[in-house]
């Protein structure tokens, strides 16, 4: 019997990339083309920028004028990721707590997960301001006294409030956003970035591509 067993299974899942196929921000982004967000989005990737300042940085470049059009492109570019409904059932069947931790933007992550049994108390992400010239982009969930990367929306705050002696806390994710909570984590499923980032740091990670895959390997790591 796996040793974690004792302890509570809690998942902490990303959404762009992760539930999302593709990356909404840098869709979003990329989409309009604002002048000069290519290098924001390079050195947000580099870390070269927090994650806080490169997302704000990127979303000021559009007009708040155009609402009304980015919020239509973000949820009707969005593609779910194969198996995620299957993974939401499979965790309320075994009881794993499952909590969105979205460095995303509250105008498309709640409509799109919408179609899905998430209580939005278990949906993290930041928020957004369109009452001024530019879009503003909110910031509800802070970093707390124990992480200084200035992420937005700091997943290693939230993870931290389900303690390692009661929790096994299992991340899924793809990308710059997920670097400080793989370090966290007890089992990180990996994509993207977050591959590259967990073998340059030297951190056990299980790669995906559907979430049937993790479904398989949780349930492989029961028996």
């Amino acid at each position: 019997m796996n040793q974690n067993t004792r302890r509570k299974q809690v998942i902490f899942c990303d959404f762009d990339g992760t539930i999302t196929v593709n990356d909404n921000i840098i869709a979003i982004i990329k989409h309009f083309n604002p002048d000069g967000w290519e290098q924001i989005a390079t050195d947000v990737i580099a870390e070269r920028k927090s994650i806080r300042q490169g997302v704000a940085e990127m979303f000021r470049l559009l007009p708040s004028s155009m609402q009304e059009e980015v919020v239509n492109y973000a949820i009707h570019n969005a593609r779910i990721r194969d198996g995620f409904a299957e993974l939401l059932t499979y965790c309320k069947e075994r009881e794993i707590e499952f909590y969105v931790t979205s460095g995303g933007i509250d105008f498309f992550v709640y409509p799109i997960l919408s179609a899905f049994a998430i209580p939005k108390e278990h949906i993290y992400c930041n928020g957004s301001d369109f009452t001024g010239e530019r879009i503003q982009i909110t910031w509800p969930h802070p970093c707390d006294s124990q992480c200084t990367n200035d992420c937005g929306m700091c997943k290693t705050t939230v993870m931290r409030r389900f303690p390692s002696e009661q929790y096994e806390r299992i991340l899924i994710g793809d990308s710059v956003t997920d670097f400080e909570g793989a370090k966290l984590a007890d089992v990180v499923f990996s994509r993207s970035h977050l591959t590259e980032k967990c073998r340059e740091l030297g951190l056990v990670y299980t790669p995906y591509e559907t979430f049937h895959e993790i479904i398989a390997a949780l349930e492989a790591d029961r028996r």
